[in-house]
């Protein structure tokens, strides 16, 4: 009666010609029905009409053996649609053949480089296909004062977007501190939330007891940034409620999972940030069939898939109930729960695998405004301003006793870990030479550089383990949030062609060695592409396969690694481009 570790993957949608003129609508079949509120399943004839549900009438004496069942939509309680590299009406071609009828998606990154017009791009475009799409108002834009992004969104204009109907919430509050120090502007920002009686998402990751109560006080009510069972407990204990998180980087499913069944009506499901293979693979549902596999209650995870997100955030999505909106799946077994047909408004908008609607074009709008790099942009003198700032101690220098005169240098390094955004912070030595500091390619010791995006200036330069990179450079204009370039490598030439690569493109990822180069160009604010989501998919595991195979990253998902490191409200060690920046003091380093 549930998946098992050994149940087939989906396979990926098929980019096949979607149905001409209008959907198919779904308007009367016997189904059974998997009833999440009275924790039942039962044979039913389900009646739609006008884009909602007519009737459900019992049908008890029938052989129910061959019938599908029917279950409300998913819905990603948490996302950012640009972390897929897709538009909005790319992004559903892909999540409605995985059951996936809505997602309460954050702006966050498109609003970092072109403020207010770009949330608009957003909802507009995701207004062109079958799907719901519920954006909130980007409560950190930018993420700190402590890093250059293309917009500001005050706390004014927080207050204009709540007003607005297609707003539905105030997203992750990132700015813990500033929550609780009771910072004016980050109170202001709540306050309109509050007034509103909209919800006010939470970002506060390793916040725990009296730290979590007063900022859960503030009117916070979710977290998704739990990487521990026990800080999970903690927040609930607090009154906020759980999204269990298993993204493209971050992946806390494993860790969290004992929740469903602790605290059922608490936890819901997301996916924070998906890249465009991962999402051709699945989205929620896999989720639900590893919950399954591993002996949860189907009722309790299916309240987490469906329906607390709907309650939680009062979305118009339908449930399944007499008079609902017409939103939901049909899948074959309990033993696979493979997705037949999806339902949206009463229209079949996916089957077998298959989305029945089409690409939506559209123009680019972006942001870049960057001059092309050299190498000697990103050299780090031994004796220099940059070097402290770099994280390099020049008062720790020590002779080596190699004979050959070498010198060595103490730095703080990055700590990159695989399938989290957190990171770590190790202290070694670099080697000098001509009073230059350099990488070391063997002990896995490279060099990330950020360059500024949106207006001439420096680069901010540090030093970084975990990549693994034994040859040539990666470089991506995602990088979270302010989204400025981000590239590792241990060659200044290499990294310089990275970033000049980048730039070229206006935005994208690019991976290059001395013989051959990858890339994905993103046009749109870059970082996202209207092409086909199949064949960006495609396009991204070619480039990712590179990386691992040709430049030799263990990484599990070494872009959305790299576009983490800039990220300066997830501890420990981050470089934004104004410098080597450490979370846990929340000060530049070296200033």
């Amino acid at each position: 009666m549930t998946a098992t570790d050994e149940t087939p993957r989906e396979e990926a949608p098929r980019d096949t010609p979607p149905v001409m003129g209008p959907l198919p609508k779904f308007t009367e079949r016997f189904v059974r029905l998997i009833d999440i509120e009275r924790h039942q399943i039962r044979t039913v004839k389900l009646t739609i009409s006008d884009g909602r549900i007519a009737a459900i009438e019992d049908e008890s004496e029938m052989d129910t053996e061959e019938l599908p069942l029917a279950l409300p939509g998913y819905v990603d309680a948490h996302v950012h649609i640009e972390s897929s590299m897709l538009v909005p009406s790319e992004f559903a071609r892909l999540a409605v053949v995985h059951g996936t009828v809505a997602t309460v998606s954050d702006p966050h990154e498109i609003a970092n480089v072109l403020g207010i017009p770009g949330i608009d791009f957003m909802i507009d475009n995701g207004r062109k296909v079958p799907f719901k799409f519920f954006f909130g108002a980007p409560s950190c834009v930018p993420a700190t004062t402590f890093e250059t992004a293309g917009a500001v969104i005050d706390a004014r204009q927080i207050g204009e977007l709540l007003q607005r109907e297609e707003i539905l919430y105030l997203s992750e509050m990132m700015n813990y501190p500033g929550v609780l120090a009771r910072d004016p502007e980050v109170k202001a920002k709540l306050a309109h939330a509050a007034k509103l009686g909209k919800p006010i998402d939470g970002h506060a990751p390793g916040l725990r007891f009296d730290d979590a109560a007063s900022y859960a006080d503030a009117g916070i009510t979710t977290d998704h940034e739990c990487v521990s069972l026990d800080e999970a407990v903690d927040k609930i204990g607090c009154g906020m409620k759980i999204l269990i998180r298993e993204g493209s980087a971050a992946k806390n499913f494993d860790a969290l999972f004992p929740l469903i069944k602790r605290f059922p009506g608490q936890v819901m499901f997301c996916s924070d940030d998906k890249h465009p293979d991962d999402l051709v693979r699945g989205h929620i549902d896999e989720m639900v069939r590893r919950s399954l596999a591993r002996g949860a209650g189907l009722f309790d995870i299916l309240q987490a898939a469906c329906i607390e997100p709907v309650r939680h955030y009062k979305l118009p999505v339908g449930t399944l109930r007499l008079g609902d909106p017409a939103d939901f799946q049909i899948i074959d077994r309990l033993s696979s729960f493979r997705t037949l047909e999806t339902v949206i408004g009463g229209q079949i908008v996916a089957r077998d695998g298959v989305p029945l609607f089409g690409s939506v074009p559209c123009a680019a709008i972006n942001r870049f405004e960057c001059q092309p790099t050299s190498p000697g942009d990103f050299v780090v003198p031994a004796q220099s301003e940059l070097a402290a700032r770099c994280g390099i101690e020049p008062e720790k220098r020590d002779a080596l006793t190699d004979g050959n005169d070498a010198q060595t240098v103490r730095v703080r390094v990055i700590e990159a870990i695989d399938r989290s955004l957190l990171t770590g912070e190790t202290k070694t030595t670099l080697p000098i030479t001509s009073g230059i500091v350099r990488t070391d390619r063997d002990r896995d010791l490279l060099k990330l550089v950020i360059v500024n995006r949106y207006r001439p200036a420096p680069p901010a330069i540090a030093f970084i383990h975990g990549f693994g990179l034994r040859r040539g450079a990666i470089a991506s204009s995602v990088s979270h949030d302010s989204h400025n370039i981000l590239a590792v490598g241990g060659d200044d030439d290499e990294i310089a062609e990275a970033v000049n690569e980048v730039i070229r493109h206006r935005g994208g990822i690019v991976a290059i060695d001395a013989k051959a180069r990858e890339a994905l160009p993103l046009p749109i604010a870059g970082l996202m592409t209207a092409a086909s989501g199949t064949e960006v998919a495609a396009d991204y595991k070619r480039i990712d396969r590179f990386v691992k195979e040709r430049l030799g990253s263990r990484l599990t998902a070494p872009f959305t690694t790299l576009s983490f490191m800039s990220l300066l409200v997830i501890p420990k060690l981050k470089l934004s481009d104004l410098g080597l920046f450490d979370c846990t003091t929340f000060k530049l380093v070296g200033r």
